[in-house]
């Protein structure tokens, strides 16, 4: 049976990540050529009234992934002393490893800044029922700072018929939606910004945009410049090479709008496997790990084979 960590660090507590104030973004070297896991699984031991929240607002992790790395944790009040796992382990998602990437059913946003040998990755929220967030090819288009916000008239009718009715314009401010910042997208109507709420993030709950915590945001906002591409996928299921071992990495699957999935998972992940050519000729699996892990869905790389000889030579 392979291992269920590769890495993990013990011994954190909340108490000494906030006394630091907001935790730095998650930055990792990249990987050399051939290699796709990025960063270590960390634990730490939680205190009265920690909640997911606040440790994912301290880690940069999002609710939902706090959640599945942590089946049978409340959420809301973990017991003192219990074992916290920060899902700060990944596999770098399919593709040129350049711009932004987001993930939906991740969660998740990668950025490689041009001409450093870094990824930076950061948790977001998405579109929830009925408001999907789409897949597709983009860039950034501009960047401002202190946005306003004008509703449009199908989320102004939404609030209307909740008894919640919005002004034709929202100024900038704590109360914003939009938060201190937002980026543009070549996707008319959708937005990468900020929120004036920390809960949320990491889960589904936007019109269809793509939101981060205020540093977060603000942090992009001094790195990322108008024209950087913005690739927008759906992989629940990614696989990578580290150390000579190959790993699977599971997340909850999203169909189309959004919604969690109705197709068959093991074929999914079959998919999934066929369109990493360089693993799917040369591949040694245990498939009895492969079905727990894409069970689980917990969203940490786990350990499910090797490459036989014949997919090492190719590497």
């Amino acid at each position: 049976m392979f291992a269920r960590f590769s890495i993990v660090t013990r011994g954190l507590s909340l108490a000494a990540l906030f006394a630091c104030g907001q935790a730095a973004a998650l930055e990792f070297p990249l990987p050399p050529p051939g290699e796709d896991v990025v960063g270590q699984v960390h634990t730490l031991t939680a205190r009265y009234e920690d909640t997911f929240a606040d440790i994912g607002t301290a880690n940069d992790l999002g609710y939902l992934e706090l959640i599945a790395a942590n089946p049978g944790v409340d959420p809301w009040l973990p017991k003192p002393g219990t074992e916290i796992v920060l899902p700060t382990r990944f596999i770098l998602p399919p593709g040129p490893r350049e711009g932004i990437v987001i993930n939906l059913a991740e969660y998740r946003l990668y950025y490689y800044p041009k001409g450093q040998n870094v990824v930076r990755t950061y948790a977001i929220g998405i579109g929830r029922e009925g408001w999907g967030s789409p897949v597709a090819v983009t860039k950034i288009t501009g960047k401002i700072p202190n946005p306003t916000w004008t509703p449009p008239a199908s989320i102004k009718a939404e609030h209307a018929a909740d008894g919640d009715p919005l002004p034709n314009v929202v100024p900038a401010g704590p109360d914003n939606p939009l938060g201190p910042f937002k980026f543009t997208l070549g996707l008319p109507g959708y937005l990468i910004h900020g929120s004036n709420k920390k809960f949320g993030i990491g889960m589904r709950t936007s019109h269809g945009c793509f939101r981060l915590y205020n540093d977060s945001v603000l942090e992009l906002a001094r790195l990322v410049p108008v024209g950087t591409p913005v690739r927008i996928m759906n992989e629940p299921y990614k696989f990578g090479i580290s150390g000579g071992k190959v790993y699977l990495e599971a997340h909850t699957p999203l169909d189309a709008q959004g919604d969690p999935s109705a197709e068959d998972k093991h074929t999914a992940v079959i998919n999934a496997l066929l369109k990493r050519q360089d693993l799917a000729e040369h591949l040694q699996m245990d498939w009895d790990v492969v079905r727990d892990v894409v069970t689980a869905e917990d969203g940490l790389p786990v350990e499910i084979g090797a490459p036989t000889v014949a997919g090492a030579v190719a590497q």
